[in-house]
């Protein structure tokens, strides 16, 4: 039986600016199991990549800051432990891929450079088995020529390459739990199929479980068994994958899956949800997704629904039934 490896509990993160208290992240639950692959949805401004830096103690402070709630990793409390104690859990035991690879990959030091240093800060290695990893990193995730790519340089490698150069990176002391936050945005579809198969591949190899952060459900419904859906830094939707496609209950989530472009329409527009993500901490009162909701009543602008359920949960005041008779996409 499965049991949870990563807990996030009533998570907080705001960011103090000179206008005050920003909150990104505002009472976020959800777990990871050992092996699974979950995945994290929603709009750029949800607080998606806010809460995966939470959890790998990566942010920027001042201004960002965890003001409440808990994160466990194998049932002890990480939430704000000290810098020593992160340093040996980054890479050893939970490593994250960044979105842009380009950004994340020094331009002046070598792939092997770079990747064999990664392995040196965890591993006390012999330079001959250093470099004998680096290359058997390069070879699990598919790239030819491992021994070459040793002595290039990223700008010489293609935006695919590179970043699967990070995942060998991150792959490099056979970490717990793999957070990948959008790994497949700045790729051609062609490479983002390449990436997510070989995502699954490790997952099945190395029993690594991966919080798979993202805004594109179709990646979710290809790659993982459960998927958390975020809006304005709050868990809205939680459940499997097959429940929430087949079943939405919340009309945010509804809305995300009826602007997924299907080729037997003939529609002439693409369906998209109106308005855009409040700025964290402005609307004060209600659900927050009340003022872009077709389903808004006159309860949702005066108290914020919880979120309710077993298994499948939503924080929204429409019944499951009348949702579904409402939905437009079926």
């Amino acid at each position: 039986m499965n049991r949870s490896i990563l807990q996030v509990e009533g998570l907080k993160t705001s960011f103090f600016t000179d206008d005050g208290e920003v909150p990104a992240v505002d009472g976020v639950d959800f777990s990871v199991e050992e092996g699974e692959i979950l995945g994290i949805v929603g709009e750029s401004g949800c607080g998606k990549s806010v809460t995966s830096l939470s959890i790998m103690g990566l942010l920027p402070s001042p201004p960002g800051k965890i003001v409440g709630g808990h994160i466990y990793y194998k049932g002890k409390d990480i939430s704000h432990a000290k810098e020593a104690v992160m340093r040996k859990l980054r890479g050893n035991e939970i490593s994250m891929i960044f979105q842009e690879p380009m950004t994340s990959l020094n331009p002046v030091f070598t792939i092997g450079d770079q990747l064999i240093e990664a392995i040196r800060l965890h591993n006390r290695l012999p330079k001959k088995e250093l470099v004998s990893r680096a290359i058997e990193l390069l070879k699990l995730v598919g790239l030819p020529r491992a021994k070459e790519m040793l002595s290039q340089y990223p700008h010489e490698l293609s935006g695919g390459m590179r970043q699967r150069v990070m995942i060998a990176m991150a792959m490099s002391c056979n970490p717990k739990v793999l957070i990948a936050d959008e790994p497949t945005t700045a790729l051609d579809v062609t490479i983002q199929a390449q990436i997510l198969d070989l995502m699954v591949r490790l997952n099945r190899e190395t029993k690594t479980a991966i919080l798979l952060i993202t805004h594109d459900l179709g990646v979710v419904a290809q790659v993982c068994k459960r998927v958390v859906v975020m809006y304005a830094g709050k868990v809205v939707e939680e459940g499997k994958v097959k429940d929430i496609f087949n079943h939405p209950k919340h009309p945010y989530t509804e809305g995300l899956i009826r602007s997924i472009p299907d080729l037997r329409s003939k529609k002439a527009r693409l369906y998209s949800i109106k308005g855009s993500v409040p700025k964290p901490g402005t609307i004060k009162k209600g659900c927050l997704f009340a003022p872009r909701c077709e389903y808004v009543m006159d309860q949702c602008r005066e108290r914020e629904p919880e979120l309710t359920g077993t298994g499948h949960k939503s924080r929204c005041f429409l019944s499951h039934d009348r949702l579904e008779r409402s939905s437009a996409y079926d």
